[in-house]
């Protein structure tokens, strides 16, 4: 029993829960919601809203978040172990709690996202709500659209810190343990809003646009990639243990020597597509194999942050302490 309670691998015993797929996949959809959200206020408020004119994405991104971020949710409802007892979170509020600021936030997300998407779809547009009260809600609050914006901003990034925090506050678990992952975590949200902003965007102005900005979140991942480890290796024994699964080339972890192998490459060529479609002299209209190169790069930022999110929950779950 005492190996059991304090030094058995989370992977193998079966007396310790253990956070899999379903906990990887809502942090990856909750961050795709968070930056997601950001990337849709920039979008209408970029250059006085003059970016948003006429574009599809500027009546649908904002409708997906609250969407994207209910699929993230019911993974994490679907790994409860006791699911009728969820409510209990909003029983009470305790500040010093990563999981109560992240419950009572997502709370706070919901309808934020849901007023900011109704306040920002297009007058033109307002039809396709199809119900009445949704159309009323939407002329109404379009009179405040900025401050909604400028809360939807907000929230899209304090959800995108807190799928880090919910991690690095684990002491115990001396991979997650660390000040910089709720960055990366943060900027691989933004970068997967981006990615798919360009991908449901059908202007040539908004996808170039969003694909400088996603070349820029592209370059700080495989900065603070670097750092992450650099700052567990120059740490204690735990923590510097806690990274070998990612350089040990072995059976046992061949899985997380193979995501960081993919990470490695594929942001790179992400970046090096990006940038060629940037610099590339387009016509009026994107051609057939031009959305298809744009298409490719944002596939592979989104499997990229997918990647991140499935490594660091299992290989976290390896490390310890003693």
């Amino acid at each position: 029993m005492e190996i059991t309670v304090t030094g058995a691998n989370a992977l193998v015993s079966p007396h310790l829960h253990v956070w899999d797929w379903r906990v990887s996949l809502y942090l990856f959809l909750g961050g795709l919601s968070a930056g997601l959200a950001v990337m849709t206020s920039v979008l209408h408020v970029r250059k006085g809203g003059a970016l948003a004119t006429g574009e599809r994405a500027a009546s649908t991104a904002g409708l997906l978040v609250p969407l994207i971020l209910s699929v993230g949710m019911l993974f994490i409802f679907l790994d409860l172990e006791r699911k009728l007892n969820v409510f209990w979170f909003y029983l009470t509020v305790q500040p010093l709690s990563p999981m109560s600021w992240g419950s009572w936030g997502l709370l706070v997300f919901y309808p934020v996202s849901v007023f900011y998407a109704l306040a920002a779809f297009p007058a033109e547009r307002r039809q396709q709500l199809r119900l009445p009260v949704l159309i009323r809600i939407s002329e109404r609050l379009s009179a405040y659209r900025l401050q909604l914006a400028a809360a939807n901003f907000g929230m899209g990034i304090f959800i995108g810190v807190y799928t880090g925090v919910l991690l690095s506050s684990f002491v115990a678990r001396p991979l997650w343990n660390s000040a910089i992952l709720p960055v990366l975590f943060l900027t691989s949200a933004l970068s997967a809003g981006a990615a798919f902003m360009i991908m449901i965007a059908d202007q040539k102005k908004v996808k170039l646009f969003f694909t400088k900005v996603d070349i820029w979140l592209i370059l700080a991942e495989m900065v603070l990639l670097p750092l992450f480890f650099y700052g567990q290796y120059t740490s204690s024994g735990a923590h510097r243990n806690s990274i070998l699964p990612f350089f040990t080339l072995n059976h046992e972890y061949f899985w997380y020597g193979l995501g960081l192998l993919f990470l490695v490459v594929i942001f790179p060529i992400a970046v090096v597509l990006k940038f060629l479609e940037v610099r590339e002299d387009h016509g009026d209209e994107l051609t057939g194999q031009e959305l298809m190169r744009m298409n490719l790069s944002a596939v592979m930022v989104l499997l990229g942050g997918l990647v991140i999110r499935l490594s660091f929950v299992y290989a976290g779950q390896l490390s310890r302490l003693s």
